[in-house]
C-alpha cells in the first residue's frame, strides 16, 4: 500500500493568488455586467439598494476560496500535474465529480431551472479550471 504525505510543501502565494482570482471572478460573474439579473430573478432576490449581509458573504466567499484552493493544490500535486493543461484537467475533473454531478441532481429534486445550474456551475467550472492550471505551473 502506497502512502501519501498528508502535508505537501505547497506554494502559499499560488494558493492565495488563486483564491483571490476566484473571488474576483465571482464578483464579476455575479455582477450586473454578467449574470446578476437572471440569477437574482430565478432566486427572487432583490438586488436593488443595499443588500443585507453583503460584506459577510464576501468575506465568507474569500475564506471558502482559500480553503478550496488549498485542497485543489493538494490534488494537483497528487495528480502530478506540472503543466497548465494538466492542472486545468484536474480542476475540470474536480468540478465534474464534486460540483456538477451532485448539484445537477439537487437542482432536479428542488425543481430549479437549468439556467440556475448553468450560471452557478459555469462559475465553478471556470474557476476550478483556471485555479488548477495556475496551481500546477506555480508550484
Amino acid at each position: 500500500m502506497q502512502s501519501f504525505p498528508i502535508h505537501l510543501h505547497l506554494n502559499h502565494w499560488a494558493i492565495l493568488v488563486s483564491a483571490v482570482m476566484q473571488w474576483l471572478i465571482g464578483a464579476t460573474w455575479y455582477s450586473p455586467m454578467l449574470f446578476s439579473k437572471p440569477w437574482a430573478d430565478i432566486l427572487k432576490l432583490n438586488v436593488n439598494g443595499k443588500p443585507k449581509g453583503m460584506w459577510v458573504g464576501m468575506v465568507a466567499s474569500l475564506v471558502g476560496d482559500v480553503v478550496l484552493c488549498l485542497v485543489l493544490a493538494h490534488l494537483v500535486r497528487y495528480a502530478g500535474a506540472s503543466s497548465f493543461g494538466a492542472g486545468a484537467v484536474v480542476g475540470g475533473m474536480v468540478w465534474l465529480g464534486f460540483f456538477a454531478a451532485p448539484n445537477v441532481a439537487q437542482g432536479i429534486y428542488e425543481q430549479r431551472p437549468f439556467t440556475l445550474f448553468a450560471i452557478n456551475q459555469g462559475y465553478w467550472l471556470v474557476c476550478l479550471v483556471l485555479a488548477g492550471g495556475l496551481l500546477s505551473v506555480w508550484q
